[in-house]
């Protein structure tokens, strides 16, 4: 079983009679899957327009249009006022009023009229569309108080979250500063060690520099004093020849003074 839809529509348009005058009317609408009955007060008189199957089937193929379509269409414009649609309710005759609305389809202007007759009983017409425009009241009443609660709990539930997320935020700094600080020390400590590494590799290089020039003197010194003991023990031999061949003359010239004696 289908379940009926409901909407109310306020629309204020010139008066039939009085055409520089204005005036409020209330379009009281339930919709079905196939057909809608429509209730219109403007607070002294009503009306009424049942429009059935058969009624709006042969309306939706005038339009060449499925009938879901055509009242899904219809619901659109007489559910809320649409911008740019022209909405009368124009008098039709033996107490008779026209109510029409203007759409556009592919470029073009169209416009879709229903004939609604006097209410048989005006003053149940008003009071239902009074009883309806008082339960939509208290129930947008209700959904804006339970908005409104709903939007104190969430302001106070942000209003937490974002002192949470300030705590959060101080917390962060305070940690990221403190590991900074620790990490600042833990390089500084790096960098002196390295340094000192460093010293001590100059240092061994230094001193391995110095050590391989003290032997190299050293070589030098000791093939010097090699050279000077061979140049000496050369002197030697070459003198000591000299004094060798010098003393058999000596003799000789003994020898020769002997024989004269």
């Amino acid at each position: 079983m289908e379940t009926p839809r409901h909407s109310c529509l306020k629309l204020v348009l010139p008066n039939p009679n009085e055409p520089k005058k204005t005036e409020p009317i209330f379009v009281k609408a339930t919709w079905f899957d196939t057909r809608f009955d429509l209730s219109i007060t403007d607070g002294l008189d009503a009306w009424v327009c049942q429009a059935s199957e058969e009624e709006v089937i042969e309306r939706a193929a005038q339009w060449d249009q499925p009938v879901s379509e055509y009242i899904e269409l219809a619901e659109r414009y007489l559910g809320f006022q649409q911008p740019g649609s022209v909405y009368k309710f124009t008098d039709a005759g033996d107490g008779n009023r026209r109510l029409s609305w203007t759409f556009e389809k592919e470029g073009t202007k169209l416009e879709w009229r229903w004939k609604c007759r006097p209410s048989p009983d005006r003053k149940s017409a008003t009071s239902g569309i009074l009883d309806f425009l008082m339960d939509a009241n208290i129930r947008l009443s209700e959904e804006v108080v339970s908005k409104t609660k709903s939007f104190d709990r969430l302001k106070v539930e942000a209003e937490k979250c974002l002192a949470q997320s300030e705590k959060f935020n101080n917390e962060k700094m305070e940690f990221e500063s403190a590991i900074y600080a620790k990490f600042l020390g833990v390089l500084n400590t790096k960098k002196a060690k390295l340094r000192e590494l460093r010293d001590q590799l100059a240092k061994q290089d230094a001193t391995g520099k110095f050590a391989q020039e003290d032997e190299e003197s050293a070589e030098k010194t000791e093939t010097f004093d090699d050279e000077m003991s061979d140049d000496a023990e050369s002197k030697e031999e070459t003198a000591d020849a000299g004094t060798s061949k010098a003393v058999p003359r000596s003799n000789a010239r003994g020898r020769k003074r002997i024989t004269r004696k």
